[in-house]
Formats: C-alpha cells, structure tokens, sequence
C-alpha cells in the first residue's frame, strides 16, 4: 500500500503540471482577447507588460504541455523544464494583475512542492538519435539564416526595420502563407526570399518528419502492440515478462534457453522497437493496466515474471496480474530489499532480491566456495524454479519458501 501511495502522489504532480499548462493557456488567451478583470496590483504594472505575459503566458502554457507528457513518460528532462516553467507561469499570472490569474498564481506555488517531493521518481533519460539532432539543426540553421540574412538586406525589402521583422518574415515565408506585407523591392531581395523560402520549406518538412515520426509509432504501438491479435490468441501455456530491465536480457535468454513460450508487456517503446525487431514477442503499452494483460492472454499463462527497476511500478503490476488470474504463479524482482515483503503483499509468489543474491554469492566465492553451487543451493533454500514450476503456493504444489522446489 505504501508503494500505492507513492505513486498516487507521482501521478498527482503529473496533473498538478497538466492543470497549470491549461490554466496558463486560458488565462493567456483571456488577456490577450482584452477579458480580464483588474486585480489589486493593476495600477503599478504597465499595459504593455500585460499584454506581453498575456501572449507569453500561453507559449508558456503549451510548453508545459510538453512538460507534463515528459513526466507522464518518466523522462529527467521533464522534471528539469517542470521546474523552470512552474515559478515562470506564476511569475507571469503575478505581471497579468487580474482576478482571474490568481488561481494560475496559486495553482503554480502548490505544484512546486509536489514536484519536489517526487524528483527522484523521474529517472529516464531522453537521447535524441543522430537523425533527430541533424534535423533540429538544419531547422535552427534554416530558421538562423532567414532570419540574420533577410536583417542584414533590409534595405532590399519593405517592412523589415529589426531583427523581430526578419524572424516574422522568415517564419510566414517558410509556412507558404505569405502575408505580403513584407516584400523585397530589388532583384537581390528577390532571390534571398526563394532562397528562404526554399530552404526554410525542406529543413521544415524533413524537421517534422523526423521528429514527429516516432510520437507517432509510439502510439501505434500502443494502440496495436508489436504482434497481431492471431497471434495473441494462440498463446498458451506462455510466461509474461511485465516490465523492462536490467534483469530482463538475462531472464529472457533463460526462458529461450528452456524453450518457454514467453510475451514481454513494456511501455518502453525504444526497448519495444528493439525487441521486436530480434522477433521477440512483445506488446508496448503499459503492464499495470487491465486491457494489456487481458491481450497478453494472462488468464492462460504460466507464470507472470516482473523484475524492473522500479519496485513501485512493479507493485502495481503484480497487483493488476493478481487480480486478473488469481492462480497464475508470479514471481519479482527486488531492486531494494527493504521492498521485498511488499511486493509479496502486493501478490507475488516468490520475490528474489538480486543484492542479497549477489552478496551471497560473492561472500561464498571469496571463501573459496564454488559459486554455481551456492547458487544452485540458494535457489533450492527459496524454492525457485519459475519456467519449470507449474505450480503455486495458492493450489498447494509449491510453497513458496520451502526446500524442495518441486518441478514438473
């Protein structure tokens, strides 16, 4: 229950962050359109400070958007952007000095320190490929030489007087719409904005494509998963593997080794990707909900393996598995040992802390011990054997803890 709780509070920073980016958008929205109602400190803060914060404050908005679905996803970059952009929308719902912003004001103060109680949750990392970082520097290039180019031969066109005239005019130039109140007058000009226009259009079009492309296959891969549903209806008799980690490779390749029929439910859609490209079969979408394992076919499986690296996201796995077969036998993996009997009270047959293994293991072999037989003595202790086990502590076959660690 406490790991329940600790992730409760996660998802209530997520949409604590979701709520300021939609609050800050409105707000924005409501003083750029003039509905507004003035606050008390209306008198010491400029009309052109407001309306600036006003058209801000909803740029700020949508990036907090992005912000919040970084979060969601787990990546560190999201806690970072979060926790520039939540003191920067209560400072512009402050320089907005109107009833309506105090909510945006007061909304931003409390997600500060949910966020800051739950840093430590946000741990992924984001790695942009080399295609990626190629194409949001061709756009930023593209983007840079319109607009320092077309300042620099102002005097070949109408309308441009600063660098904000130059950046206007690169930007409605390379979206085709062409406003025409920026023009140039000579031929040189003339040749600049094809230039622009040429450049700006393509480095636009490959930017898209490569960035949005894999947003895309994400939710593709939700949707559908990585197998066909033929496929999950012929599973049988299969071992789920919910989560991805670092123990994930090494059980894999035991369950391969023992020619076990296995499915892998990850939301990593990087380590989806990768496993279904070696043929694996996996399902990209998240272990802890229902629909997912119910695809997976968890009423017919074996066993239900979960050994990730977040002891918490695992809890609410084996959960979601118990409830859904009540006999199927479950076995996890500890990362801190302090956590094991709570993943045995969140349902798990057998809990395995690799530490304490590992300790043991080493201790052992540093006495001049032979470590594959300690191993193996180590497993018998624990009663493991999890493809070979049919059984379960809940039909009577295995207990759980004694030595005999029966198999079929």
């Amino acid at each position: 229950m406490e790991l329940s709780r600790e992730w409760v509070t996660v998802r209530a920073s997520i949409v604590l962050t979701f709520a300021v980016a939609v609050l800050s958008i409105v707000v924005g929205l409501l003083h750029i359109s003039g509905v507004s109602v003035a606050g008390p400190l209306s008198p010491y803060i400029p009309d052109i400070v407001r309306q600036t914060v006003g058209f801000t404050g909803t740029l700020t908005g949508f990036a907090m958007l992005a912000s919040g679905y970084a979060l969601k996803r787990g990546y560190r970059v999201g806690l970072y952007s979060t926790a520039i952009l939540l003191p920067l929308t209560g400072l512009q719902g402050l320089l907005q000095v109107s009833v309506v912003s105090l909510p945006l004001v007061a909304l931003s103060i409390v997600s500060i320190p949910a966020l800051f109680f739950n840093r430590d949750r946000f741990r992924r990392t984001y790695r942009p490929s080399p295609t990626q970082l190629a194409a949001a520097t061709a756009l930023t290039t593209a983007l840079g030489y319109g607009t320092f180019g077309s300042f620099a031969l102002r005097e070949e066109f109408t309308g441009i007087e600063s660098i904000v005239d130059a950046f206007y005019y690169t930007v409605v130039t390379a979206s085709t719409v062409g406003y025409g109140d920026v023009t140039p007058t000579t031929a040189i000009g003339r040749m600049f904005g094809l230039s622009v226009l040429v450049i700006n259009v393509a480095a636009f079009a490959i930017a898209l494509g490569v960035l949005l492309t894999p947003a895309i296959e994400a939710q593709l891969s939700k949707a559908l998963g990585k197998m066909t549903q033929r496929q999950f209806d012929l599973l049988d008799d299969h071992v789920l593997v919910l989560g991805y980690g670092d123990l994930t490779e090494p059980i894999l390749e035991e369950l391969i080794e023992r020619d076990v029929e296995y499915v892998v439910v990850t939301d990593d859609e990087r380590h989806a990707s990768r496993l279904a490209d070696r043929d694996v079969a996996v399902l990209a979408a998240d272990p802890s909900d229902v629909g997912p394992l119910e695809t997976a076919r968890i009423a017919d499986a074996r066993a239900v393996v979960v050994a990730t690296n977040d002891d918490a996201e695992d809890a609410l796995a084996i959960l979601t598995a118990r409830q859904l077969n009540p006999d199927v036998r479950i076995v996890a993996g500890a990362t801190q040992r302090e956590n094991v009997d709570k993943l045995r009270r969140a349902g798990a047959d057998d809990v395995i802390s690799p530490a304490t293994l590992g300790g043991h293991l080493l201790v052992d072999s540093a006495f001049g011990a032979d470590s594959k037989a300690v191993a193996e003595e180590i497993m018998d202790e624990e009663g493991l054997g999890i493809a070979e086990s049919g059984g379960s502590e809940r039909d009577g076959t295995s207990d759980g803890s004694g030595p005999d660690g029966n198999t079929n």
